[in-house]
């Protein structure tokens, strides 16, 4: 007999089934859609805790995270690598620290020759970077190898999952709006642009530009440019007009992109809630069951996922068995 269903295949699935299995609990996990075909598949996948103003639960979830993928790129994990990043602004003065910078060894504010050009403030720190379509399939094959079931089924109430374990995580994302009802889950629609890495290696990103949004993420063989936060947005389909904007201000950024070649055009649909993260036991929804939910960290679900998997597993652990 499994002890524990997780309903869900994206980083926050993933990471939950592992650290429980860590615990020493037999999991499954159920998903509608395989890993690759997930959201997380598409995510820039930067750790930034972006959509969030901190708080103590997110300030803890966020750093444990760093650290976790930080001492996974040391082992040199499939798809980690941490980057140089800088955080770029148009403001003379780049204002304090960010929340969440107590948990980056190396942040520090920029000089003011050190911005590039039209920009006049900034940071510059080292986080971790995940290439997902790499990183993903590790998880799944470190699940699978410890002993985990994994079936791609849909399921149309978390009823349901009490058909493969008397305890369940619900990592369903955007899935809980039907799932759990939950109508203060919306999608965030983000379209990225993906081009040949023409040899850069620093991430650069510009919240205050009013153009919109700008982001330049550097991988082993790709370069992801941004991006989009359409609130509300369920429309998966690339706009062409769209790229063109998010092409043009990553180039007025970083010259060097002026030539590279376009390699796709992915969009995904960040399941960002109203009043923030849901991750909590839940005694009421389907009584007789133990249940914890564990989603709504819109676009920063990487950078979360294994604070929030440490947590999900302590709320559930000590009483599924």
């Amino acid at each position: 007999m499994l002890d524990v269903v997780v309903i869900g295949a994206g980083v926050i699935g993933l990471t939950s089934a592992l650290r429980l299995q860590e615990e020493g609990l037999r999991v499954i996990v159920v998903t509608a859609d395989e890993p690759l075909s997930t959201t997380s598949a598409v995510a820039a996948a930067v750790w930034y805790p972006a959509g969030f103003d901190g708080g103590d639960r997110v300030a803890a979830w966020s750093a444990r995270t760093f650290a976790e993928l930080a001492r996974q790129a040391a082992d040199e994990v499939p798809g980690v690598s941490m980057r140089l990043t800088r955080m770029l602004s148009h403001r003379q003065e780049a204002g304090p620290a960010p929340w969440w910078g107590a948990a980056v060894p190396d942040m520090r504010r920029l000089e003011p020759a050190e911005p590039a050009p039209a920009y006049a403030s900034g940071w510059e720190f080292t986080v971790p970077t995940v290439e997902m379509p790499v990183y993903l399939p590790w998880l799944v094959g470190r699940f699978l190898d410890a002993g985990g079931e994994l079936v791609q089924q849909r399921i149309n109430s978390l009823r349901e999952a009490r058909a493969w374990a008397p305890a369940v995580v619900n990592a369903s994302g955007l899935g809980a709006r039907q799932l759990c009802g939950d109508g203060a889950l919306q999608p965030v629609r983000g379209q990225l642009l993906l081009v040949r890495n023409p040899g850069l290696h620093t991430s650069l990103r510009v919240q205050d530009d009013p153009a919109g949004y700008t982001y330049i993420h550097p991988r082993s063989t790709d370069v992801v440019l941004g991006g989009t936060f359409d609130e509300g947005s369920w429309d998966t389909a690339a706009d062409p007009a769209t790229a063109r904007a998010i092409l043009a201000r990553c180039t007025a950024l970083a010259p060097e992109l002026r030539d590279a070649e376009i390699l796709g055009h992915p969009v995904g649909l960040r399941p960002a809630r109203r009043g923030g993260i849901r991750l909590e036991a839940d005694t009421r929804t389907l009584p007789g069951t133990r249940l914890v939910h564990n989603y709504g960290h819109g676009g920063a679900g990487v950078t979360l996922c294994w604070g929030c998997a440490d947590t999900a597993a302590a709320l559930l652990a000590p009483t599924a068995n």
